[in-house]
Order: C-alpha cells, then structure tokens, then sequence
C-alpha cells in the first residue's frame, strides 16, 4: 500500500491519498483476490493505475467494491449491479437509485406468517385440514408445511377462513372460493400496474435525473394507500349492488311456497247490529 499526494481545495491543505496493490485491496474490502479479479473481467471495477509491472487501486475502487458488496447484499444480479455502476458513472446517485427500488419492491401487504402445528391448524378448520385441502391451501400460496410444523401466511386470512368454516361452510369451498378471489386480486393488480406503466412511468425520459428519481421513488408510496382503498370501496359498492339485485330472487326463495296450498277458510261476514 502506498500514499500518493490528492489535490485538495484551493485554499486548503494537499491530502494523502491510499492506493493498494491488489491483495491490500482484496483485504480492505474482505473478498479474496480471485473475486476481486472476477470483478474486473466483467467490468465491474475501472481499470488499477500501472506502474510497470504493478496494478495499484485507489480509494474509489474500495468505495467502489463495498457498494458491490451492499448490492449483493440487497439481491442484486451482477448484471443489475453494472446497470446501477453505470448510473453512478453517469452521475446519478446510486442511494437514490436504491430508494426508488425500495419503493418499487416494497411489499404491499404487511402480514406477518403464523406457525403453527398440523394438529392446531386441523382444530382452527374443524378437522377439515385433510391432505386435499392442505394440497389446495399450499397452491394458493396460503400455508407452508415442514414436518408437523405448518406456517401460515396471514392472521386475518387464518382468521376470516375459520370464521366460514364455523359458520358451516365447508373447507373446500372456501378454498375453492379463494382460487376465483385470486384471480380476480391478480386482474386488478394488473389493472394498477398497467395504469401506472402508462401514465406515470410512460412519461419518464429513459435515463432519470436525481431529483425525478427521488419524486418517482415518492409517488410510488404515495399510490399504495390510494390503491388499496380504491380496491376496498369498489368491492363493497359492487356488493351492494349485488345484493340489491337478487334480494327479491333471495326473499322470494326464503318465503312459504303459495303454490298448491289450501285455500284458506273464508271467513263470515261480521254480524248486522
């Protein structure tokens, strides 16, 4: 490792400046020296000032590697990663960058799994989490099951499922029901992702500047709320109507069939005074 003299302010004093050979580079940023390689060969890192024989790094290139490391980190592809890299070489910052990510991949839902036993899980449906139904609420993406050991994906969805199976309704239709549900939730997602596609996303220039990224990166938080209380007030208007249109089809079903019966007796005429 040697110290080169960087230009500092006019008016201030010259800072020593750290370059690394490449096994002090691979030390600082705690990757071996093949990694270290690796990365270079896919142009992940600019190339080492030379002196004759000798690579030396810089301080960016540890900076440079330590932003690698976080994006591994978070998920990212190697290939994300360069994309990204090549953002911040075209002077756009990478932190914000990351926050409109985080605001795109955000979950949506803030439900928290259930664990839970085979044995307690049978007892919330009344003996009815068969090998069937368990097949069926592990499709949907509702239940995971390890040994004996079963995880649920959501409290209230445990909930309001136990809740239809105590009112008599048997499992397997409310798991059939949910399938429809499902399919449904996906449509209107599509619905959502559509909208904004076009008529947020759609009137971006392809290479954002700091400032649109963080408004972007804003926005999208924004619309969740709005989103889900569009969904949730649509789907009680269209009950409402439903219901209004086969009340009379429901109330005509419940009431005492007048067909055939008996006619009534008729009934005397109220004595003259």
């Amino acid at each position: 490792m040697s110290e080169t003299t960087a230009p500092g302010p006019a008016s201030g004093p010259r800072r020593p400046a750290r370059e690394f050979r490449t096994e002090d580079l691979a030390r600082e940023a705690g990757i071996p020296v093949r990694t270290l390689r690796f990365y270079r060969e896919r142009r992940l890192l600019p190339a080492p000032r030379r002196e004759g024989r000798i690579a030396w790094y810089s301080e960016d290139h540890l900076a440079r590697l330590r932003i690698i490391a976080d994006l591994l980190e978070r998920g990212h592809t190697l290939g994300g990663i360069a994309e990204l890299l090549s953002a911040w070489e075209d002077g756009r910052d990478v932190a914000e960058l990351l926050g409109l990510e985080g605001a795109i991949a955000a979950p949506w839902s803030d439900e928290a799994p259930v664990p839970m036993t085979l044995s307690e899980l049978d007892a919330a449906y009344a003996g009815q989490a068969d090998a069937s139904n368990l097949e069926t609420a592990r499709a949907l993406g509702y239940v995971r099951v390890e040994g004996e050991v079963v995880s649920h994906v959501s409290r209230r969805l445990l909930d309001a499922s136990a809740a239809l199976v105590a009112e008599g309704i048997p499992l397997a239709a409310v798991l059939e029901t949910a399938l429809g549900v499902r399919a449904s939730a996906d449509a209107l997602a599509d619905l959502f992702v559509e909208l904004i596609n076009k008529q947020l996303l759609g009137r971006l220039e392809s290479r954002l500047t700091s400032g649109e990224t963080a408004r972007l990166a804003e926005t999208l938080a924004r619309l969740r709320p709005v989103a889900r209380t569009v969904v949730d007030v649509e789907f009680a208007l269209a009950m409402d109507r439903r219901v209004h249109g086969e009340i009379g089809d429901v109330l005509a079903q419940l009431a005492p069939s007048r067909r055939g019966a008996a006619p009534e007796p008729e009934q005397p005429p109220p004595p003259r005074s």
